[in-house]
């Protein structure tokens, strides 16, 4: 699993990020990986799970009992038999020998359980620690939202300069200087509102270890520095060892085991009795014995051996099915990275820096008195929206990205992240 945890925080793009538990320390995202695996109940309730089926493999491999018994015939009748006078005592021990293999088949069914659980703790483990890279992602996001609000605050605030420059000068009227200080308010909401999503974020990722007041902060990130991916082939070649299939495999070895439990039970279990008796009129000792077998065991145990027949063919319908999904999935987020990773690096080295240029452009000839404060806000706007819409594809790359990982279970990254060159806020 270190493997897998080392990947996950390779998909995130964020190997160097850290996240600090109190004021003075920082946590990373690897330790926040093994806190969730250390304390989340959901993997601690494996552990009890683990205890009962151990118990149950232990009472599994028990044998029929052994029954001794006494009994005593020809006592407490009337006349000859009054009392016990003519009472015959018999001492007995009796069993049962299983036949059809039963004893070996409980063992195979109860051991499968056992071993289909480890594969179900490892595919619910995976999914906490991709729940915990989707809500740091989270985080990052909140943090990069307000770096934006400030880059925006900045501009607005040498608008609302510039408007009030121009409006002293009577080159302006005072509805300018109104507008640009409308816009600065709107920025600063934005500030605003992603401080308390952060907040938000970093409550919904402490949750995950049982951390009631986090204090921790997250260091900066860059959620567009995306790194290259496998092809789809060679992704889906790795989709087989992917755990949710992997339990399919468990789940057939516990359906076999009842199958073969099944048809063990077609051959009758012998009842055996042995004893010895004590004769009263003689005063003699004599064996006594017994053997028993129920009649149509086999006709009583076809309707269970077609069940089980059918569940066994029904779990491989299953899997097929969850295969054709889970290569749906993993076709869907592998197009959503490479398309978000596309526009991401468009962004950032074409339209940014052709906007940022547009902007200072913009500010000169305002200053200047060539174009309106339109115009120029006009740019500010685009500007930010352009910043917004490659962090929201990088967002959208990341969260692909997670959930490849999630579904394959395997390292898949080709190169290390590079961070997108240009614009980037």
């Amino acid at each position: 699993m270190s493997v897998r945890l080392a990947a996950l925080a390779a998909l995130v793009a964020v190997s160097a990020i850290a996240w600090p538990a109190h004021a003075a320390d920082r946590l990373s995202l690897d330790e926040a990986f093994a806190r969730v695996a250390q304390t989340h109940p959901d993997l601690r309730l494996f552990g009890a799970r683990q205890d009962i089926l151990s118990a149950d493999l232990e009472r599994a491999a028990l044998r029929p009992a052994w029954v001794a018994g006494a009994s005593v015939e020809n006592a407490f009748g009337t006349g000859e038999a009054s009392g016990l006078d003519g009472a015959e005592l018999t001492l007995s021990l009796a069993s049962v020998l299983e036949r059809g293999g039963k004893l070996d088949a409980r063992r195979t069914l109860a051991q499968s359980r056992i071993n289909a659980l480890a594969v179900e703790r490892e595919a619910r483990r995976l999914d906490l620690l991709a729940e915990v890279a989707r809500r740091y992602l989270a985080m990052v996001a909140a943090q990069r939202q307000r770096d934006i609000a400030e880059l925006d605050i900045a501009q607005r605030q040498r608008a609302v300069a510039g408007a009030r420059h121009r409006l002293q000068a009577g080159a302006s009227p005072e509805s300018v200087v109104l507008t640009a200080q409308a816009a600065l308010a709107r920025a600063e909401l934005d500030r605003a509102r992603a401080e308390q999503r952060f907040a938000a974020t970093r409550q919904h990722l402490a949750a995950l270890w049982g951390e009631r007041a986090p204090t921790f902060d997250v260091v900066a990130a860059d959620p567009t520095a995306l790194p290259q991916v496998a092809s789809f082939a060679q992704l889906t070649s790795t989709l087989e060892q992917t755990p949710e299939l992997a339990q399919f495999v468990g789940e057939r070895r516990i359906r076999e085991a009842r199958l073969q439990l099944a048809r063990a039970d077609a051959k009758a279990d012998l009842d055996w009795e042995v004893g010895v008796r004590r004769l009263q009129a003689t005063d003699d000792m004599a064996l006594v014995g017994s053997i028993s077998m129920p009649l149509g065991a086999s006709r009583r145990a076809q309707p269970e051996i077609r069940a089980a027949e059918a569940e066994l063919t029904a779990l491989e319908i299953e899997r097929e099915s969850k295969g054709l999904s889970l290569y749906s999935t993993l076709a869907e987020a592998h197009g959503r990275y490479l398309t978000a990773q596309l526009e991401v690096d468009r962004l950032g080295t074409d339209v940014l820096p052709k906007l940022a240029k547009a902007e200072a452009a913009a500010e000169r000839a305002y200053r200047a008195g060539a174009i309106s404060y339109l115009e120029w806000a006009q740019l500010q706007s685009e500007r930010t929206a352009a910043r917004k819409q490659q962090l929201d594809a990088a967002l959208e790359a990341q969260r692909a990205l997670i959930e490849i990982q999630r579904l394959t279970g395997a390292p898949f990254v080709a190169a290390p992240a590079q961070a997108t060159q240009g614009g980037t806020p």
